[in-house]
């Protein structure tokens, strides 16, 4: 009898232990981190930068990169500073000075930065635009839009990207598993990106971009994906 109890006891300790272990939250992602790994900061519209000619201080100047991504300095045909780095437009500053002046030297400071924002749709609780804080992933980004709701496939978000000029679908496991991962899928978003929860599984997204991100979100996508990696434009 005494046994019996025993066993009973542990039993009912070890059914507990697993419920327990059960309903404890799941480890939080690892905060993103920042490395000479990280990708450089690309210029946008809006963006104001200086540029300092030091071989000719007449020449500097405070622009603001254009809607149509281009800036405006002396001398020079309007040039394109959109999705270049502050080292790549220096680069290309330098060489188109280079038929102005004997030795252009330089350098191109990032004075402000306009609106950073990404969109956030489907099965979230507020669904919207998002003002970026700093650099986010996917995750951080539906947290801003409240979370997800009970009928979001969390581990096939869509990520839609013109980053480069490039537009690119890229599905991103988002789900419990991934989280105690720290969400290796989950990159840095860019300005303007579409982060897209669904609610059931997706294979292709052609009839998915129509239906829903197309009509719901307020930015165009001329483009259609197939997930397996085949692309129509």
């Amino acid at each position: 009898m005494r046994a019996a109890v025993i066993f009973t006891a542990l039993a009912a300790f070890c059914v507990a232990s697993s419920s327990a272990a059960q309903d404890a939250p799941a480890p939080a992602p690892a905060p993103m981190t920042y490395s000479t790994e990280t990708p450089q900061y690309r210029f946008y519209p809006g963006d104001e930068i200086e540029i300092t000619v030091f071989s000719a201080p007449e020449l500097n100047r405070i622009v603001t990169v254009g809607p149509d991504g281009r800036i405006a300095l002396p001398l020079l045909p309007r040039i394109t500073a959109a999705d270049l780095s502050a080292d790549e437009l220096h680069d290309a500053l330098v060489a188109a000075y280079a038929t102005h002046l004997r030795m252009p030297e330089l350098a191109v400071t990032p004075r402000s930065y306009a609106s950073r924002q990404v969109f956030v749709g489907g099965e979230v609780a507020r669904p919207g635009i998002y003002e970026m804080p700093a650099n986010i992933d996917a995750f951080q980004a539906v947290a801003l839009a409240g979370g997800f709701l009970p009928s979001a496939r969390r581990g096939e978000v869509l990520v839609l990207s013109r980053a480069r000029g490039e537009a690119a679908v890229t599905p991103v496991d988002l789900s419990t598993r991934a989280m105690r991962g720290g969400f290796p899928s989950a990159q840095p978003l860019q300005r303007y990106d579409v982060v897209f929860v669904p609610r059931s599984r997706i294979s292709q997204v052609n009839l998915f971009m129509q239906q829903y991100v197309r009509d719901a979100l307020p930015v165009q996508f001329s483009f259609y994906y197939d997930l397996r990696g085949d692309r129509n434009n």
